[in-house]
């Protein structure tokens, strides 16, 4: 032991060390020094402190995601009114919900829930509860489960955010019989909150506000194709809400498909946007499986609704107290176990060995689903709530589909036997391939049996890789000379290719056009596409600048939609666009798109009096290859526009391709009868 007598003086007090023996402090022995330059430029003054709704408007992008052209910020400010008026309604307070679109720039959602509370705020007595929800974050009422059991808004910065990024905003409160109203300019109070006078028919919330222009700087303007779609999906996801939609007409010239007015309510919920989204589609299953359940307790419920597609790729889509989850999250993992192992269950119930092969996968990979589930407390990953990531949601939303998926297989066998067969064929198929590939890897060279009109590039990579499919053998021969060999490939079409949406698959399979488009493709198609065996980064539709090139260009699209839709949407589909028009002043020509270009052409392109030549290509393959290459094929100089499908329109997409292209020749007809007048405007002029 070490002795510490000589440690401590008399009274306890440890005793110094000696001088000599005391190592220098450093910090305290260096001399002073002058500040460096990057020093003195970084002091306390440089510490700022934003208060209020400040943060929102300096990192807009961490509220509600890019405020850029691309962007979803500026819906997702809509998105924040209407949930808060969504769960007045799940709480069983509102009965409708009213969103009104005008040609002002303005947005109005009105519900008539409880309304805001407007007295006095108890931590902020000189400011009313109505400001201080519009200008704190982390302001409301669902962080208290007595308030709001189940809620989409859970950060309490929901509609203070919608208050900071709008140039205007009005919020008026009808409330114990009472009318009241506050406005506010870019987050700020623009007075208190007025007393309007009596309102005894009317109770409820409305916000209506303007975004701002100095934070939305690519424009302020809601797509009404949009809004109107997301205002139909919230009327789908909570069964017997009434949601009435008002646009201004004015802002309805040359949209499709958007009524002025019109008044949302389904009955059956999803089932009914499940219906809508698959009109037309073959299925495995006559029947849907569809149901909602409430978990033991009260804490929580799914509603679901399934349909197994015969010949396209299936999709989830899934929400979590009404907010859209695009990335998925727990809940739709608890969907996928419940339904591997009803499956599996059922198959051993019916001596069905084959079964013990398949995976979610299989399951998943034709399965058109629509998932919508109600939970305490739900966690997101970040604020846009894209991701639900609470795991007991799995668990709860497993135990509400397994037993019904149970009795639905047993209640029905002749469409379990239908439903077990084809996805055991998924599982063989996948398993089928997978021996391909490992055979391939073996094999030290792979000859690829291409189509004999394939001029193919002789980079190997799909990356950097192009695909040119080109109406006709003579634009094709134009095209082959126009191209870089390197990674620039060619392939001719005979003619209009088979409309998929009105044939079967025998009649697919046995179209030698479509087969070399697929052996060229590599990538297989319908269920077995594959999209690492894309031969090509890009597939760019070339044809002829005239109707009968548009309508070419819309059987490939079709073609593409129905049979390789992942190739859509991860970015691999273009349409070329060559001018109609070549326009020739002396030793000077320049190109134009199409009539109105042309005219723009010659009004401030062309001065003076020579005389100007205009010529109209009758198509590509009146094109000399040289001037192919210059207008349509040279990366530096082309114009390709990309085929793509928002997420939120994908069920309406399809409607429209089957509507369009299906062997319903009255939804044709129907669909000009509606735009008969656009077609006369057309004439007119």
């Amino acid at each position: 032991m070490t002795d510490t007598t000589d440690l401590f003086a008399a009274g306890g007090a440890p005793k110094a060390k000696p001088a000599e023996t005391r190592k220098p402090d450093p910090i305290r022995a260096a001399a002073p020094r002058p500040a460096t330059p990057d020093e003195a430029n970084y002091g306390a003054s440089s510490i700022e402190v934003l208060e209020g709704l400040e943060p929102v408007r300096v990192r807009p992008g961490m509220y509600v995601g890019s405020t850029g052209p691309e962007g979803d910020g500026l819906h997702h400010l809509f998105a924040e009114v209407i949930d808060n008026s969504m769960d007045e309604a799940v709480a069983g307070h509102a009965t409708f919900i009213e969103v009104e679109l005008g040609a002002d720039g303005f947005i109005a959602v009105t519900d008539n829930g409880r309304g805001m509370p407007v007295e006095p705020h108890p931590k902020f007595p000189d400011k009313s509860a109505v400001e201080v929800i519009m200008t704190k974050l982390h302001a409301g009422g669902k962080f208290d489960s007595k308030v709001y059991e189940t809620s989409g808004g859970l950060h309490g910065v929901g509609v203070s955010v919608v208050n900071a990024l709008s140039e205007h905003l009005e919020v008026e409160v009808a409330r114990g019989r009472e009318l009241y109203r506050q406005r506010f300019s870019r987050g700020l109070p623009q007075g208190k909150l007025d007393h309007v006078g009596p309102a005894p028919n009317r109770r409820g919330t409305k916000v209506r506000f303007k975004p701002d222009a100095l934070i939305f700087k690519h424009g302020t303007a809601f797509d009404p194709k949009r809004v109107f779609k997301m205002t139909r999906s919230k009327a789908y996801l909570f069964r017997g809400i009434e949601i009435r939609w008002k646009c201004d007409p004015a802002l309805l010239a040359g949209v499709s498909d958007v009524p002025a007015e019109e008044v949302f309510k389904f009955p059956r919920g999803l089932e009914d946007y499940l219906r809508a989204a698959t009109e037309g589609l073959p299925l495995v299953t006559e029947q849907m499986f569809c149901k909602a359940a409430d978990r033991p307790g009260g804490h929580g419920s799914a509603e679901w609704a399934i349909a197994f597609l015969a010949e396209d790729e299936g999709f989830v889509s899934s929400y979590c107290n009404t907010i859209p989850t695009k990335d998925g999250g727990t809940h739709e993992q608890g969907l996928r176990i419940a339904m591997l192992r009803a499956l599996k269950d059922h198959a051993e119930r019916v001596g069905n060995k084959r079964a013990a092969q398949i995976t979610t996968e299989d399951i998943m990979a034709t399965s058109a689903v629509m998932l919508s589930v109600f939970v305490r407390e739900p966690e997101f990953a970040g604020q846009t709530k894209d991701k639900l990531v609470t795991i007991e949601a799995s668990r709860m939303v497993e135990q509400a589909i397994k037993d019904p998926l149970d009795h639905w297989l047993a209640d029905s066998p002749s469409q379990a036997a239908k439903l077990l067969d084809f996805v055991v064929e998924r599982a063989e198929e996948r398993l089928r391939r997978r021996a391909e590939k490992d055979i391939a890897r073996k094999t030290a060279t792979r000859k690829l049996r291409l189509p004999g009109k394939l001029a193919d590039c002789t980079n190997n990579a799909a990356q950097g890789s192009e695909l040119f499919i080109v109406e006709g053998d003579s634009a094709g021969g134009s095209a082959k000379q126009a191209r870089d060999r390197a990674n620039q490939a060619i392939l001719p079409l005979r003619g209009k290719i088979l409309n998929v949406a009105a044939a079967g698959r025998d009649k697919l399979a046995q179209n030698q056009q479509l087969q070399d488009l697929g052996q060229a493709l590599g990538c297989g198609m319908g269920s077995h596409y594959r999209d690492d065996d894309l031969r090509y980064e890009k597939i760019v539709i070339m044809t002829d600048a005239d109707v009968d090139g548009a309508h070419i260009a819309s059987l490939l699209i079709t073609f593409f939609w129905r049979q390789m839709p992942r190739l859509i949407e991860r970015g691999h589909l273009y349409l070329a666009a060559p001018p109609l028009y070549r326009l020739t002043q002396g030793t000077r020509s320049v190109y134009a798109r199409d009539e109105a270009h042309r005219d723009e052409l010659l009004a401030s392109v062309f001065k003076g009096s020579q005389k100007v030549e205009v010529n109209r290509f009758k198509g590509l393959g009146e094109m000399m290859p040289a001037q192919l290459k210059e207008t349509t094929m040279d990366p530096k100089k082309r114009t390709l526009l990309q085929v793509t499908v928002v997420d939120d329109e994908r069920a309406d997409t399809s409607g429209s391709v089957e509507r369009l292209m299906g062997n319903k020749p009255e939804a044709r007809f129907a669909f000009i009868q509606e735009r008969a007048a656009f077609a006369g405007e057309l004439v007119d002029i």
